[in-house]
């Protein structure tokens, strides 16, 4: 879909055969993603929907479980989050992208954690996702992954650091690409300052709520500290 994806592998053995085979695996579960999901794709099965081309309940199956992932992002969040967006002539339609990449990454990241031994940590579109073996520090290294939160004001520094083991950690908001995101209550994108990071077991659930508190209303954090257990956020 047109974003840098990296992965890094910390192991006794990261020069490996296994390593090289699992990482190009879990490269491939995004290019399948990619091949399913990109809009940018004429013809992928979203393109597909969009076109009313080819009907959501018989798409492929992992198709039909991001519909039904969307419909319980719409739910949680009271609507802030929407698989419907509008295209270039503003008419609405089914485009997941803003769940698909978080969903895209764990799908990758559980092939990740097949290593044995070893930690990783994979970054999509400066989103990030880390697991694996809780590996002991060794000279020059460390046990966990420190995962910086851009300045949303001034994006040549860092505002806050993140430190975990395990888990997703996920930024929304306007400096790196203005106004993209969509408020489905108001039906405008969203252009204001500042940034939501969301941090918690799930990639693709913290980008979800990420993206929702930062179009979302002002109530909607409470609602996210009565739904989202094991979730926190940064407002900056």
């Amino acid at each position: 879909m047109g974003m840098p994806i990296s992965i890094h592998v910390r192991s006794p053995d990261v020069d490996s055969p296994m390593v090289a085979r699992v990482v190009e695996d879990a490269f491939d579960l995004v290019r399948q993603a990619d091949r399913l999901f990109s809009p940018y794709k004429e013809d992928s099965e979203v393109s597909r929907i969009r076109r009313a081309e080819l009907d959501p309940a018989k798409a492929d199956p992992l198709v039909q479980q991001v519909v039904t992932l969307c419909r319980q992002a719409g739910e949680l969040t009271q609507g802030a989050f929407t698989e419907l967006l509008p295209d270039e002539q503003g008419a609405l339609g089914f485009d997941p992208t803003g769940l698909v990449k978080g969903w895209a990454a764990d799908r990758a990241a559980s092939r990740l954690a097949d290593l044995p031994g070893a930690s990783f940590c994979l970054n999509a579109g400066g989103d990030v996702v880390v697991g694996g073996a809780t590996v002991e520090p060794t000279a020059g290294s460390e046990a966990v992954w420190r995962v910086g939160i851009e300045d949303p004001r001034d994006r040549s520094r860092i505002a806050e650091v993140v430190e975990l083991h395990h888990g997703g950690v996920a930024t929304s908001g306007a400096a790196a690409r203005g106004a993209h995101l969509y408020d489905p209550l108001t039906q405008t994108f969203v252009n204001r300052p500042g940034s939501v990071t969301v941090v918690g077991p799930s990639l693709m659930w913290a980008d979800v709520w990420a993206t929702a508190l930062f179009v979302g209303p002002a109530s909607l954090p409470h609602r996210f500290s009565q739904v989202a257990g094991g979730y926190r956020m940064v407002s900056l």
